[in-house]
Order: C-alpha cells, then structure tokens, then sequence
C-alpha cells in the first residue's frame, strides 16, 4: 500500500521520466491525479476530500524544472519548480520580484520546499497566495494537453473556487512572467504567520518624480477568484499616491470583490479592511 489512504482507497502510483510519459498516462487514466509537491493533494487524499484512479508522480521529469530568462526579458518558471526555489532566485528584476517576494510568504519552511507553483496554479485555492500575484503580475500560464500547447492568461486561468480552465488530459507545465517595470509588494493579511490569507494585496508599479505611471493591483481571498478592476488603476495613474487615494482605489476594489466569511474572518469585515491594505501596499510600490 502507499502512504495516500486506506487499503481500500489505495490506487497505483507512476513516476514517468518525461513530461510525453505523464500526458500519456493522463490520457490512459482519465481519473488519475498528477502529483506535484504534494502540499495538497495527498491530505486530500488522506481525508477523502478527494479520489483518484491513479496518482502520476512529476518529481522526476526535468523539463518541469528550473527559472530562465528568455529573450525578451520575460522569465519562464518550471511548474515543478518549488516555492522556496522561487523566493530565492535572483533571475526575476524590476516588477518581476513580485514573484520571489510572494513565494517568502507562502505557509512555513517546510511546505515552501516541496510545493510548487505548478501545483498550486492547478490547484486554484481562491485563498492561495500566486492567484492574485500572477494576476498582478499579468503572467501567462503554460498548458499542454491532447491539443498541443497553450499559453493562457492568469486573468483567465483562475474561474472560481478550486476551479481553473485546465482541460481534461492538461498539465500546467511552466508560468512565463513578462517584463514589468517598476517594483512591487506582496501584502498578505492574515490571523498567524503561515496561514492562509485573510485577504492579501498584489501590486506592480512603476513611479517617477513621485508621480505613478503604471500600476496593476490584484485582490486575494475575497471572492471565488482574484480581483482585478481597471479602474481603480486608471484612478492612480498621473498623480501621486497618499493613503487616501489609495484608500479611494482600495474602495472601488472592495466593491468589485464578493468575499465568503469563514474562520479567518467574515465577509463584511474583508471588504471593511481591503481598502487600508491595498493602500499600505500601494506606497510600498509608488511612493
């Protein structure tokens, strides 16, 4: 027996060498589960929160690895890339750090070792930390599938509560993030240290002379997937950023937002907060 469940529950486990292997296996077991790090999917295995046919192991196929920059500037992320690999990795500049300063953040030493980003997108947890980062960030989310290879924008990749627009027999196989000028900052409210987000704030920005020029600001946590809303972007662009105009964009955001109250905090207190985070996080980026 492995270690995913009960007797009963016990399912074959595969570890193909290369990623043609795995979609193949893919294909042959429809009601198999791919299996990144493991942060997630075997506890929900173990509780049964989850069922598979078989689980397809992909810590073994190295094209699934690694941070490259290409030509254009953009950075190409491994979706078996893990959290901690990420938070440490020098390749990402400008706005782009967006990136290694929300992997830091993700739960506890431990889970940022073997999580990865691939894994987590897959997943598409609404409280998770790289939905509103990657919407931030405008990247673009590698499928391959049956059909061949796509590139599919965060903004479009994340559709509701643990709900994503994989296809059927699709893996995420990398996350490409394009060039973003400026900074940016990661701001994640939440009851401890570790835990998942009460709400949490993405922003990239670039500002001159203390004047915004460009700036895109995405919401975690507060509903069935990140926020984006233009414009309260187009409210700070041309001027300078104090906390009351930040404040006037966080409240156009709240208002877009449709949070579910839980053990980390109701509904109205998320919306009553967001607009105080987002402008914390805003003169993080653009003062």
């Amino acid at each position: 027996m492995n270690d995913l469940g009960s007797p009963e529950a016990d399912v074959p486990l595969y570890r193909p060498a290369t990623l043609a292997q795995a979609l193949a296996l893919l294909r042959d077991n429809p009601d198999a589960r791919p299996l990144g790090g493991g942060q997630t999917l075997v506890s929900m295995l173990t509780l049964g929160y989850a069922q598979a046919s078989a689980i397809i192991a992909l810590a073994d196929i190295a094209e699934l690895r690694g941070v490259v920059r290409l030509g254009d500037g953009s950075v190409r992320i491994g979706a078996m890339t893990t959290h901690a690999e990420i938070s440490k990795c020098r390749t990402f500049v400008d706005g782009q750090a967006l990136l290694s300063h929300t992997a830091g953040q993700i739960a506890d030493p431990a889970i940022r070792s073997f999580g990865t980003i691939g894994g987590a997108c897959a997943h598409g947890d609404t409280v998770a930390d790289w939905p509103p980062c990657l919407v931030a960030a405008d990247a673009r989310i590698v499928a391959t599938g049956p059909g061949g290879t796509r590139e599919i924008q965060a903004a479009d990749f994340f559709l509701n509560i643990l709900t994503t627009a994989l296809e059927p027999g699709e893996l995420v196989v990398a996350i490409v993030v394009p060039p973003l000028a400026g900074g940016a900052f990661y701001r994640k409210l939440a009851r401890v240290e570790g835990d998942y987000a009460t709400v949490s704030v993405a922003v990239v920005g670039a500002v001159e002379k203390g004047i915004c020029k460009s700036v895109s600001i995405a919401i975690g946590a507060c509903g069935p997937a990140p926020v984006r809303v233009a414009a309260a972007e187009a409210l700070l662009v041309g001027r300078s950023v104090d906390q009351q105009l930040g404040e006037e964009a966080g409240a156009i955001l709240a208002r877009a937002t449709d949070p579910i109250g839980d053990v980390r905090g109701s509904a109205a207190y998320r919306k009553r907060v967001l607009p105080r985070v987002v402008a914390q996080t805003l003169l993080e980026v653009l003062r």
